[in-house]
């Protein structure tokens, strides 16, 4: 079994949004955290319709619109995928420029209010799983790009279902309540302590990136912030998947800040590094968007992420105690590892240097909760390709060869070897893990 863990180490589901400098493009960007003093020294750039569109084409390929707003197999940006949350199925919307279905009819200031202050065309409010929440902090040009962009693609008439909001969620006056509580509109306000690249990486991390919307856990009421009114990076279960976005933030989880930036910009921009091995979510946000960013964009969102403060892991599940019973679990345990998994990842657990990854010391499997290395089983390991690793290795899904209980029994052995402690896995804890595997 070639067990790639997740360590799910950015973004959201959805991806990161950034300003490039395209083949056959000739225009510059205004940097997130420039003085004012510094802009009014910089004469303004001009640039055609056709550069405007090439612009808004990188951000939303940056941002990864496209995982959103298509369904599978179906038409890019035409919607219909379904997101699952406590509070019903949400199906994402149309935004090509089909004007009977989509938003051909729609104008810069409507995409903007979208964007800004999340509402729709006509006034009513959005719900947050569209992350107007963390899109608000996006700029007005850039928002008029990635428009731009949209509105140069081929209309696609497709109505989509309407969502499924269930009961009292669907009681618009309960929404605007929500917003008042949890949302307040504004453009990203760079930090004057920091430089210019670190104020850039964290513009596109918090805005159109919107990383917290997965790597953030969210409250009863869905709002990711905290009581002091601020959203951290500290992990949550993602909406909408059965997976959980570790936090960036927590050097127990899927922390950076003792990695060499270069070693997380490898990570961003091709799936794997020296250190983790992106799949899952995670994998599709490398392969359809963090790969296109440009070295700079790369490279600052890996200062930004290097320089988050530490915080408190989540609570660990306490390994268990060497009773006679849980050692004959274990051996049970080993006895399927060295059927399914020893070949690749070795007798120790050391794996092959970058090609397999090593199940000793890899934080990802011994974390709680333990769903991302169930799923990393049950559905196989595949990190994305990428053109700097356009052959990666992967492992086959193990759902249907292998029933709870022998799961369960391998990844408590695989848990508790080679220096690893960590609580063991049951076989209804696997069983709930399946929700979505086919």
């Amino acid at each position: 079994m070639k067990l790639h863990v997740i360590v799910v180490t950015i973004t959201c589901l959805l991806g990161l949004a950034a300003f490039a400098t395209l083949s056959g493009s000739d225009f510059s960007f205004e940097l997130i955290g420039a003085t004012a003093t510094e802009k009014e020294a910089r004469p303004e750039t001009i640039i055609s319709a056709e550069q405007q569109r090439a612009r808004g084409a990188y951000l939303a390929r940056a941002a990864n619109c496209v995982g959103c707003h298509t369904a599978q197999s179906g038409r890019p940006y035409a919607g219909g995928r379904s997101l699952s949350t406590p509070f019903g199925t949400f199906i994402t919307t149309n935004i090509t420029p089909d004007k009977a279905t989509g938003i051909g009819d729609w104008n810069e200031e409507d995409f903007w209010k979208a964007m800004h202050e999340g509402k729709s065309r006509d006034g009513r409010p959005l719900y947050p799983a569209f992350p107007y929440t963390e899109y608000t902090k996006v700029t007005r040009e850039d928002s008029n790009a990635i428009f731009s962009h949209l509105q140069s693609l081929a209309p696609v008439a497709q109505h989509n279902p309407p969502n499924r909001v269930n009961f009292p969620y669907d009681f618009q006056p309960l929404l605007s309540l929500w917003r008042a509580v949890y949302f307040k509109p504004g453009i990203y306000q760079p930090d004057l302590s920091k430089s210019d690249e670190w104020n850039r990486g964290a513009y596109l991390v918090q805005g159109l990136g919107h990383c917290s919307a997965c790597h953030t856990e969210r409250n009863p009421l869905a709002s990711m912030r905290s009581a002091a009114g601020e959203t951290t990076l500290g992990g949550g279960q993602i909406m909408g998947s059965n997976w959980y976005a570790p936090s960036l933030s927590s050097s127990a989880e899927a922390g950076s800040a003792d990695w060499p930036v270069g070693d997380i910009v490898q990570l961003l921009v091709t799936g794997v590094s020296p250190r983790a091995t992106t799949s899952g979510p995670m994998a599709e946000v490398v392969g359809q968007s963090l790969q296109h960013l440009t070295k700079e964009d790369a490279h600052a969102m890996a200062v930004y992420l290097k320089s988050l403060r530490e915080t408190k892991a989540r609570s660990r599940a306490s390994a268990p105690a060497p009773t006679e019973e849980v050692q004959n679990w274990l051996r049970q345990g080993a006895r399927i590892y060295k059927q399914h998994c020893q070949d690749c990842h070795g007798a120790s657990g050391q794996g092959a240097p970058g090609i397999y990854p090593p199940l000793a010391g890899n934080r990802a499997v011994t974390m709680t909760p333990p769903i991302n290395v169930i799923r990393s089983v049950l559905n196989g390991g595949y990190p994305p390709v990428t053109a700097g690793n356009p052959h990666p290795y992967g492992m086959p899904p193990f759902a249907q060869a292998l029933h709870d209980g022998e799961v369960a029994l391998v990844l408590s052995y695989i848990r508790n070897a080679w220096g690893n402690r960590a609580s063991l896995i049951t076989a209804a804890q696997v069983d709930k893990s399946r929700e979505g595997i086919h």
